[in-house]
């Protein structure tokens, strides 16, 4: 292993176990899969709400755009996938980083709060940004990307996990859906795609 792989690795553990320190709930986690799509992912614009006010996606025309839906609460896939994608980011060069915006969107409205959201995003990245809205809201924008979540009770003080789908969606400048990586997609992968999709203009 070069010393390069070696220093990312360190830093990805880094970031788990910060998660870990700042953000887990043993009481309310149980560790699940991700579950399957809902359906094939057709993209489309949306519009939720932000810590700052409402966001669209079409606010980042001239970006390329990560769009993940999770939640704060998730044990594993979430925090995993976050981190291959701060790792993603961290990999770009200035002018690459300043071209590229990460949206986490969060499919448990009814405990993540704005407030949460934008720390829950920004302990990844800076440039993480995390969104929810209504049921409705976030529901329609699952649907156009395909994601799919389940609430499952566990009887904890929380009450329930939500299982859900863990595929990172890259949207190019223009708007369109160009790919769907599937979870555990590496970071070099992910940034191999970022920069495939900057390509189109």
């Amino acid at each position: 292993m070069n010393r390069t792989s070696l220093i990312a690795i360190i830093a990805l553990l880094g970031l788990i176990l910060g998660w870990v320190t700042w953000f887990w709930q043993p009481d309310t986690h149980q560790p699940h899969d991700p579950i399957p799509l809902a359906a094939t992912p057709t993209g489309g614009d949306f519009t939720l709400q932000s810590a700052n006010g409402p966001v669209s996606l079409h606010d980042f025309r001239g970006k390329v755009v990560l769009v993940y839906f999770g939640y704060t609460f998730c044990p594993d896939i979430c925090p995993t996938s976050l981190a291959f994608a701060s790792q993603a980011l961290n990999a770009l060069d200035k002018e690459e980083l300043a071209r590229t915006q990460g949206l986490f969107i969060s499919v448990d409205p009814e405990r993540d709060t704005l407030e949460k959201l934008k720390e829950y995003g920004t302990f990844f990245h800076a440039n993480i940004l995390g969104l929810t809205g209504t049921p409705e809201a976030v529901a329609i924008a699952a649907q156009q990307y395909g994601a799919s979540y389940r609430k499952q009770d566990t009887g904890s003080a929380g009450g329930y996990v939500v299982d859900h789908s863990s595929s990172t969606y890259v949207v190019d400048p223009s708007g369109k859906l160009v790919a769907t990586l599937q979870h555990g997609t590496s970071p070099a992968d992910v940034v191999k795609a970022i920069r495939a999709a900057m390509k189109n203009q």
